[in-house]
């Protein structure tokens, strides 16, 4: 007979997975758990091993990031930096008392966010049982935090349905993207640095044309020398151009670099 905390996740991730459908069968990255579990050196709720398989790395309705540890990323990887230094963030707030921590943050565990900023955290204040854990949220720009007295699965199935109302999150989160989009690499495309002798002339006229004051257009001010470098570098929409021009001033008044590129 199953237990009722494994037929209540069973039941949270078969309504998540009606609401919001996950890649098709034997696309996610299977997880080895007792790996994961003693990497992190605590058991995990059943109802997230389960999320996990079903989906993969990626993002829900738009809007949210859940933690994987198969994502292509190391700040979204369950095993990452990320949630111990979230926490060591969340420790110095409540141990200098800046800003309201509702919960001890040695029981806070990250484990998603959200394109806001917002974290969504495991209370882990019972180690022996992750199938209690609740779930908890914070605000990206503010103090407030939000608790949920349910499983991770079942705070996704809320958000998704429009049962559950999370104030730091958009009003119409429920109306918008509704689905799941896996995380996928990104290709690695070398930065494309320019080589050989530079046309300053070209690069002059660019920067007059989109507005920029060029060095040398006018007398330079004691204020320009103050700030001034050998080297100004201008950024343009086509990629990197660096322009060593020697003159002692610096890009747009302001832009400089302390030695050559």
């Amino acid at each position: 007979m199953l237990a009722p905390a494994f037929r209540k996740s069973v039941c949270h991730i078969d309504a998540l997975l009606r609401l919001c459908p996950p890649p098709p069968p034997g696309s996610p990255t299977p997880v080895d758990w007792d790996a994961v579990e003693a990497a992190l050196g605590m058991r995990l709720p059943a109802d997230y091993q389960r999320l996990a398989d079903a989906y993969g790395p990626g993002g829900y309705f738009g809007y949210l990031c859940v933690y994987h540890p198969a994502a292509v990323g190391e700040f979204t990887e369950l095993t990452g930096p990320m949630p111990a230094r979230i926490r060591a963030h969340l420790q110095r707030d409540w141990d200098d008392g800046r800003h309201p921590v509702p919960y001890d943050p040695r029981h806070l565990f990250a484990i998603g966010v959200t394109d806001n900023g917002e974290y969504l955290f495991w209370i882990t204040d019972s180690q022996d049982a992750p199938d209690t854990w609740r779930i908890a949220v914070n605000e990206a720009r503010g103090p407030r935090w939000f608790t949920y007295d349910g499983t991770l699965t079942e705070f996704l199935a809320g958000v998704r349905s429009g049962r559950t109302t999370v104030p730091q999150f958009p009003g119409d989160l429920p109306d918008g993207d509704t689905g799941f989009t896996p995380s996928e690499p990104l290709p690695y495309r070398p930065a494309q640095i320019p080589t050989g002798p530079m046309d300053t002339d070209h690069i002059r006229e660019w920067a007059r044309t989109h507005g920029y004051e060029v060095p040398g257009d006018s007398p330079a001010t004691a204020e320009d020398h103050e700030w001034g470098v050998g080297v100004d570098c201008l950024f343009t929409e086509a990629g990197l151009a660096v322009w060593r021009s020697g003159w002692g001033g610096a890009w747009a008044g302001r832009l400089h670099f302390d030695c050559p590129l």
